[in-house]
């Protein structure tokens, strides 16, 4: 398959797609083993992992550059449903809702997932149109050390609780992508303690 690009969305047409966005400060084994039990268990064709170009809610000081946490990445991500892409530079995006409202329209015949993790749900409100991401594609989401699943998870887990399908419904897991919107789950996913934090403070190897 080739790499995603902004005129390639006949090559994905109908396969189901998980959505793994972030500034990959570095990118570590906590995102790889992510998605590795999101596809297992979501049934998905492919993941992409979308190196942002410059998280809004971080400052660039603290920011490797875009070239260097995508080679980062492409080390890890050696799964072959894996792919990374810096394709939000191409569309021009920093915002997660205006990324997937570009994707869906430059990938009409592909369903997407977005993949995230429980501290994000958590100050997700923080983000521009929230609301409307939970409109726009399925969002699955991963425990995380210090973070609560289910309806603990913050305003966001309140507001789409509604929309929550328990991952205790097992098989049913698999059936998220295909789901009416808004829907969204929490995964029984064994906790990683994994930390770009931690990393960048301990590696010297890994300076901005």
């Amino acid at each position: 398959m080739i790499e995603p690009h902004l005129h390639c969305g006949a090559a994905y047409s109908g396969l189901t797609i998980g959505l793994l966005g972030g500034s990959f400060n570095p990118a570590h084994e906590g995102h790889l083993a992510m998605s590795l039990y999101a596809l297992k268990h979501l049934g998905l064709d492919q993941i992409w992992w979308l190196v942002s170009p410059q998280n809004p809610l971080k400052t660039p000081a603290s920011m490797a550059g875009l070239e260097r946490r995508r080679e980062c990445a492409a080390r890890w991500a050696l799964h072959p449903k894996l792919t990374v892409t810096v394709i939000e530079n191409e569309l021009g995006t920093r915002f997660t809702v205006d990324t997937l409202r570009e994707l869906k329209r430059r990938f009409p015949r592909t369903r997407f997932v977005w993949l995230m993790g429980a501290d994000n749900l958590r100050q997700i409100p923080r983000w521009k149109a929230w609301r409307d991401i939970f409109r726009l594609v399925p969002v699955a989401v991963f425990r995380r050390p210090a973070f609560p699943a289910g309806l603990g998870l913050g305003q966001a887990a309140i507001r789409f609780a509604r929309a929550w399908h328990p991952a205790s419904q097992g098989r049913k897991i698999a059936r998220l992508p295909q789901k009416s919107l808004p829907a969204w789950i929490v995964l029984d996913n064994k906790l990683n303690y994994t930390s770009a934090t931690r990393i960048r403070k301990d590696n010297s190897a890994w300076q901005i």
